[in-house]
């Protein structure tokens, strides 16, 4: 069985601990308990799409040597596991899944430590009827440091396997910075993404063409980030910002990022020109995280009254609006929404993401700024589109970072990175919503050993984003224009 290349020293420990108790035996002497068993990662009752990968787990306790686990559906169908984590057989899974859709499965779990056994009481997993309306996830995964990024890359992941595959890395770039990968609505053959350093450019891939624009605009005065398409496939919103950093000395937070400046404007794809609109550009404000409505009648942004940095950086808090957005023109505005005030809530809210069914909104809500993923505040908000309520996603959130949500392309289905694993390394979790805005308990994107697979990786998850079916980007023909010097001029 093929593993993951992880850090050596842990995959040497690891291999250790493991061929130690390797040998699988059948549970003996067995003592009940009332307590769920404590699991790595932690499924108990979870809800899960039926074209989910296996959800293997191990005890969360290292000094288990054994684990005996038996999964039954209620429509019928068995899986049985024995060994030092619960290695799930795919086939077998798949059919169980099928066969209880709209169901539960229940799951038995016997541990073994110190030579002793105990079998656990017993956990639910449901089957929603709905399948994840995607393939898969892409997502960038890079070391969550301050200024390395010598080893990053943009990767593809089928969500019914443990199937990862690169769409493009810089390992053979001399440190080339890669981000952002962002497709139109979930679709693969529209997509955009960033390139800094020496080969700095915008590729924007549409049916299967990339064009790579010049990295920075004169006029603009930063680079072209955080975009967002409309639904028709013309236009791109994006901000363009003048990011810096700095480090917190004491306390939870490690590193802030704020931006000196920050507009929001439209990308014509078809003409190469850029319409800047005084709206979302204005002199004393910085509007940032651009997002089209799933109709393209509107753009969701953010914005704060821009602070004497780094003194004020706490004092930056965003506010959510919505424009008016005229696909004929490529115009933004006459009218402007405030949706959520931060002078009202006195926080800050970022990342709006609507929904593709345009019912709902989704946001991250911070203390202040809009980089959350290193805020242990931030959580999750959901808007109502239609009647404007508002509330945080209880069900879903944590005492860490939540953050980078998306949507499936039906709306049944999101996503989001969080770091409540560790406080270190954000990772992706799913999460069903129901027609009353109810979202189910979130479970970690399955793993083949997922604590080798988890405690090895030593890189966080970015800007994920389902994708409705394979990208079938030509790598050596997209490095080919990555490393030319051709690039497309944008303009007024």
């Amino acid at each position: 069985m093929k593993r993951l290349k992880t850090n050596s020293f842990y995959s040497l420990l690891m291999g250790c601990i493991m061929a130690a108790c390797s040998t699988t035996h059948a549970p003996r002497d067995v003592a009940s308990s009332d307590q769920l068993p404590e699991i790595y990662p932690d499924y108990t009752g979870v809800t899960i799409p039926v074209n989910i990968a296996p959800l293997d787990f191990a005890m969360a306790d290292d000094s288990t040597t054994c684990i005996d686990v038996e999964i039954s559906g209620v429509r019928g169908g068995r899986l049985h596991a024995n060994g030092d984590y619960a290695d799930l057989d795919s086939s077998a899974w798949r059919r169980l899944l099928a066969e209880n859709a709209g169901d539960d499965l229940t799951v038995s779990v016997s541990a073994e430590k110190a030579g002793c056994w105990t079998r656990y009481r017993s956990f639910n997993i449901h089957v929603s009827r709905d399948s994840i309306r995607a393939w898969g996830l892409t997502y960038r995964r890079i070391a969550p440091g301050y200024e390395f990024y010598g080893r990053m890359g943009i990767y593809q992941r089928r969500l019914s396997t443990f199937e990862e595959t690169a769409l493009i890395e810089n390992g053979d770039s001399k440190g080339m910075c890669i981000n952002c990968h962002t497709p139109n609505q979930t679709d693969p053959a529209r997509y955009v993404f960033h390139i800094r350093a020496e080969h700095g450019a915008t590729a924007i891939v549409k049916d299967g063409k990339a064009e790579l624009l010049e990295s920075k605009n004169e006029v603009l005065g930063g680079a072209m980030v955080y975009p967002s398409w409309h639904p028709g496939g013309r236009y791109i919103a994006f901000s363009t910002n003048k990011t810096s950093q700095m480090f917190h000395l004491s306390g939870p937070k490690r590193i802030e990022v704020y931006d000196a400046s920050s507009d929001v404007f439209i990308y014509d794809t078809e003409t190469h020109t850029i319409l800047n609109d005084t709206l979302t550009m204005r002199k004393y404000w910085a509007e940032n995280c651009p997002a089209f409505s799933a109709d393209g009648k509107h753009l969701y942004f953010t914005t704060a009254r821009r602070q004497i940095y780094p003194t004020n950086y706490d004092q930056e808090k965003y506010s959510l609006c919505r424009a008016d957005f005229d696909a004929r023109t490529g115009r933004i505005g006459p009218k402007v929404d405030t949706l959520v005030s931060a002078s009202a809530t006195g926080k800050s809210a970022t990342w709006p993401r609507p929904s593709h069914d345009g019912r709902y909104l989704m946001y991250t809500q911070t203390d202040y700024g809009y980089f959350s993923a290193w805020h242990p505040e931030a959580d999750l908000w959901l808007l109502d589109l239609s009647t404007g309520e508002r509330r945080s996603l209880d069900e879903v959130n944590s005492t860490r970072a939540e953050s980078l949500h998306a949507w499936s392309a039906d709306s049944g289905w999101f996503l989001f990175t969080s770091r409540r694993d560790d406080g270190l390394y954000s990772r992706i979790y799913l999460s069903k919503i129901d027609g009353a805005g109810r979202a189910t308990k979130p479970f970690m994107l399955p793993q083949r050993d997922p604590k080798r697979y988890y405690r090895g990786l030593l890189d966080s998850y970015n800007t994920p984003e389902f994708t409705l079916q394979r990208v079938g980007t030509d790598r050596e023909k997209l490095w080919k224009q990555i490393v030319s010097q051709e690039r497309i001029q944008t303009h007024l």
